[in-house]
């Protein structure tokens, strides 16, 4: 029984991972005929609406009940489903090819983000093994992005926008990811619906505006239909598929062993783009690999520090319960 746990967990938790590693050069395609933000808004909107039928017909009309929660849920909705997406986005359109590959490449740090993250928020430092990781991923990350070229820190006013959008909205998800653990006598569908709902609300906004001022082109019937494939597949894997697989998956395996399948984004990435015809250089190939290894080596160091506190509780341990919080919900 526990072995079959063992291989379905592993199964899920790889199909999620391997559709968002999919999900930047399918992107990349689609937004060659469509705006970042109106990609952004339709997708999630369209989640937005299947993840509401499954939630009714599993917990009834009751569960789309706010209970005093809504301005929590409109800051996390927001931080993942508008900021998250159309900073992500935007900033690999900006970037062109080379945004696919980094916009992957900040998938894989996201554990390594969400340390920062907690360091900021409790102020509480992290362990210098946990920085040292750190370190080493964010030299693969600047390898990657970089592709070894000294000349790209001479032209960093043209990557640094973009970059920073996308690192943006990396952290809008590790945030989004972190108020799971404010609804804990929710389900996991619950949150995720409401806050999708909520957040593409807000990107309706963003986009109306937007159009209403001049700034979007309203996208077209035909547009639209021009990217049905893409967009399709954007729905259907990315954003529900790999959402339910992923945490069914981490249920079954615990977030230290299924945290381990996020190096396949990165891989599953590099895979299509050569196929697209992309040329992986070393600088990418050892870069990435640099980044798996620090993934590896602080997972390492958690499951000893979960060890150690099994044995040993001590008031270190809520922190360490929160990273596993993060861990939960990948995008």
């Amino acid at each position: 029984m526990l072995k079959k746990q063992i291989v379905i967990g592993s199964m899920l938790c790889l199909i999620a991972s391997m559709s968002w590693g999919a999900m930047f050069p399918v992107a990349h395609l689609a937004l060659q005929q469509i705006d970042p933000f109106y990609f952004s808004f339709i997708r999630y909107l369209a989640v937005g609406i299947i993840l509401s039928v499954l939630l009714w017909m599993k917990e009834g009309r009751s569960s789309f009940r706010l209970e005093g929660r809504g301005k929590a849920l409109l800051f996390y909705g927001t931080a993942a489903f508008t900021v998250y997406n159309m900073c992500v986005f935007l900033g690999q359109h900006l970037m062109g090819e080379s945004g696919t590959v980094a916009a992957s490449i900040m998938e894989v740090l996201m554990p390594m983000i969400s340390i920062m993250v907690l360091w900021f928020t409790t102020k509480k430092a992290p362990n210098k093994y946990m920085l040292t990781s750190v370190a080493i991923a964010l030299a693969g990350a600047l390898l990657v992005i970089t592709n070894g070229n000294l000349s790209f820190f001479m032209m960093a006013g043209q990557h640094l926008f973009p970059l920073l959008l996308i690192f943006a909205g990396v952290v809008g998800w590790v945030i989004y990811s972190m108020g799971g653990s404010r609804f804990g006598n929710w389900s996991i569908l619950r949150y995720s619906t409401l806050t999708c709902l909520i957040g593409s609300a807000v990107s309706f906004v963003i986009v109306t505006l937007a159009s209403v001022f001049g700034l979007l082109p309203v996208p077209t019937w035909d547009t639209i239909l021009s990217i049905k494939y893409e967009m399709s597949f954007m729905i259907l894997l990315p954003g529900l598929v790999a959402l339910l697989s992923w945490n069914l998956g981490i249920k079954l395996l615990s977030p230290l062993n299924g945290i381990l399948f996020i190096n396949f984004v990165p891989i599953t990435t590099f895979v299509i783009m050569a196929f697209q015809g992309y040329q992986i250089s070393i600088f990418e190939f050892f870069g990435t690999l640099l980044i798996i290894f620090a993934l590896l080596r602080n997972n390492a160091y958690q499951r000893k520090s979960k060890s150690i506190l099994q044995n040993e509780p001590s008031t270190t341990a809520p922190a360490l319960n929160l990273k596993s919080e993060i861990i939960k919900a990948a995008p």
